[in-house]
């Protein structure tokens, strides 16, 4: 990816907030060329090995719930551009409209197959189409809904200079993050604490990671989800 000129930047990103890590970004363009170049080989790589692998859990899914293959849901990657994410289903149809748009410990919304999927993120495959296409990286900031976007301070609106990535050291630290919430079944309580208490803890790493973006890095935050999923 290349950073666009600061002057044509959105608006709302061109605060001094947001710019101490675009000055950050822009002495390290060759690291994001060769992250760019990265996530277009290993997510060709990653699609044509996995094609057979996610038919099969395609085929798991529909044989043991009703309702589409595929979650998709609005989000926000770089400069504030909103996609339609696409994820394994792992959740009953329309729980989005029943409940908070993250989940707690024990979610009975959560299928018995979509519960695995989760534990091994597997769900989080077919985003391997969205690296492709530049709409994500393979190491970023995770991709939020409008609705937690519209709550971030100035500094946090600096992890949308990047694409929105599939792991990062967040993701690595919060990887129970349902049962961090615990048993809130309030959706309003459930949004409130992901909002007030997880939200700005996880901004803290992906700005961390900001601060100290490398190529290597990125390579090691790779291996190390490997790593964290495997264990």
């Amino acid at each position: 990816m290349l950073l666009l000129p600061y002057d044509r930047l959105p608006r709302e990103f061109q605060c001094p907030e947001v710019k101490k890590y675009y000055d950050i970004l822009d002495k390290k363009r060759m690291s994001l060329f060769l992250k760019r170049v990265t996530d277009i080989v290993l997510s060709l790589i990653m699609i044509l090995i996995l094609l057979l692998p996610m038919a099969v859990i395609a085929v798991i899914i529909k044989a043991t719930s009703k309702g589409p293959v595929l979650y998709k849901q609005e989000r926000v990657t770089t400069y504030g551009k909103r996609f339609r994410i696409w994820k394994f289903r792992t959740m009953t149809v329309g729980a989005d409209q029943q409940g908070a748009l993250v989940t707690s410990a024990h979610d009975n919304r959560v299928t018995g197959v979509g519960a695995t999927l989760r534990k091994f993120r597997l769900d989080e495959l077919p985003q391997a189409f969205h690296v492709l296409s530049g709409k994500m990286s393979f190491v970023g900031t995770r991709p939020e809904v409008v609705k937690y976007v519209e709550r971030y301070t100035p500094e946090m609106r600096a992890t949308l200079l990047m694409p929105a990535g599939i792991t990062s050291l967040a993701s690595i630290k919060f990887k129970d993050e349902d049962a961090m919430i615990g048993d809130v079944s309030d959706p309003d309580e459930v949004d409130r604490i992901y909002v007030e208490e997880i939200l700005p803890k996880k901004m803290e790493y992906n700005l961390k990671y900001l601060s100290r973006f490398g190529f290597r890095r990125d390579i090691y935050l790779m291996f190390a989800t490997i790593k964290n999923v495997v264990s």
